[in-house]
């Protein structure tokens, strides 16, 4: 089995694996889907979290033997936990991020020490088309950082332009499972429908056309 297959059922066995039988879920982007991944289920069972950010440490750090990273950040909010126990698996210092400054004291947008030519691993818990990790990546290169990698648990893999769009600003993502994997977990489980099956393959397969259809954007 592959971590996508094993991520997967974890994912179905916490019940982070939503499908809507009828009103679709609304993302930040406006987009309409009868699915949701809730990746902050993990936070409440300690073997899955361990033997994901085992992985996620094991890729980051194969992909960054040449160029090792000098601390890993978090976003706002559902990132901060995965991004602390990724440092700490990583023995790296961590810093979070701050979706925009908070608007006293030292109206900061970043927490914990951040230095200038740091190389910072950006994870957060999971991507749809990527274009929300841009304000992270904006605040930790205004602070004279550098963040070419982001870790992700789960990725949704749908969207066409997602990856060439992170490409376009010299960021690659990278993940443990993505819907695919999903897919195929609920077609071999008997609790899973015809009906419901075929309803997420079709947004899958047209993501913004099943979008416009349920009134989304």
């Amino acid at each position: 089995m592959t971590t996508g297959q094993k991520v997967a059922q974890m994912l179905l066995d916490i019940k982070a694996v939503h499908i809507s039988e009828d009103k679709p879920f609304i993302f930040t982007s406006g987009k309409a889907s009868p699915v949701y991944i809730d990746c902050r289920k993990i936070i409440s069972f300690p073997e899955i979290r361990r033997f994901l950010m085992a992985e996620g440490a094991k890729m980051m750090a194969e992909l960054s033997a040449d160029a090792p990273y000098d601390a890993v950040a978090g976003g706002e909010t559902a990132g901060i936990p995965f991004a602390a126990w990724m440092s700490d698996e990583m023995n790296k210092p961590m810093q979070y991020i701050r979706k925009k400054p908070k608007g006293f004291g030292r109206d900061a947008q970043i927490e914990g020490l951040i230095e200038e030519g740091q190389h910072i691993l950006l994870v957060e818990d999971l991507a749809t088309d990527g274009g929300s990790k841009l304000n992270f990546i904006n605040a930790i290169r205004t602070a004279g950082a550098e963040v070419n990698h982001i870790f992700v648990i789960f990725y949704y893999d749908i969207f066409k332009d997602a990856l060439a769009n992170l490409a376009s600003e010299n960021v690659s993502l990278h993940y443990l499972a993505t819907w695919w994997d999903v897919l195929a977990a609920i077609k071999a489980d008997p609790a899973y429908s015809d009906e419901r099956v075929a309803r997420v393959e079709a947004f899958l397969n047209d993501p913004i056309s099943w979008s416009e259809a349920n009134g989304g954007a």
